[in-house]
C-alpha cells in the first residue's frame, strides 16, 4: 500500500454542474450569488459562475479515498488557488485529478501525495498536497 516516490497512486475526472453548486452551496452555506448568477459573476469581473474553492478542494482530496480505504488517514491537506473553474450553465465543468507520490518515508508510514487538479488544461490548485498516515 505503500508506494514509491512518483507513483500515480489516483487519478479521475469530476464533472460539476450548476446543480452541483446549488447542492455544495446548500451544505456548506456560502450562497454567494457568483456561484449561480452569471449577470452577477460578470458585473464583478468574472468570467462566468464559478465553482466554490472548497468544492474544487474537497473534489480534489476526495480523489484519494479509494486508494486510502480505511488503512491510511489524511493528516495534513493544503492548497493555493490559482484559477478559478467556471461552470458553464449547459456543458458544465470537468476538474482532473492526478495524485502522485511526491514524498515517501516507508519507517514512518508516511507519505506526501501531490495532487495536480486542472480545469480545461489550466492547473486550478497550486502547491495541492496532501500528507498521510498508513495504518
Amino acid at each position: 500500500m505503500i508506494p514509491a516516490v512518483g507513483d500515480i497512486v489516483a487519478e479521475r475526472t469530476v464533472h460539476l454542474t450548476r446543480e452541483s453548486l446549488v447542492r455544495y452551496a446548500g451544505a456548506s452555506g456560502d450562497f454567494n450569488a457568483i456561484h449561480y448568477r452569471d449577470d452577477i459573476a460578470r458585473a464583478v469581473g468574472l468570467p462566468g459562475v464559478l465553482a466554490h474553492g472548497m468544492l474544487t478542494m474537497g473534489v480534489a482530496v476526495s480523489t484519494l479515498d479509494a486508494w486510502l480505504g480505511s488503512s491510511g488517514t489524511v493528516t495534513e491537506y493544503g492548497v493555493r488557488f490559482t484559477r478559478p473553474v467556471v461552470v458553464d450553465a449547459e456543458s458544465g465543468a470537468d476538474v482532473t485529478v492526478v495524485a502522485k507520490a511526491a514524498e515517501v518515508d516507508a519507517e514512518a508510514r508516511t507519505a506526501r501525495i501531490d495532487l495536480t487538479v486542472t480545469h480545461n488544461g489550466t492547473t486550478v490548485l497550486g502547491k495541492a498536497q496532501v500528507r498521510v498516515r498508513f495504518e
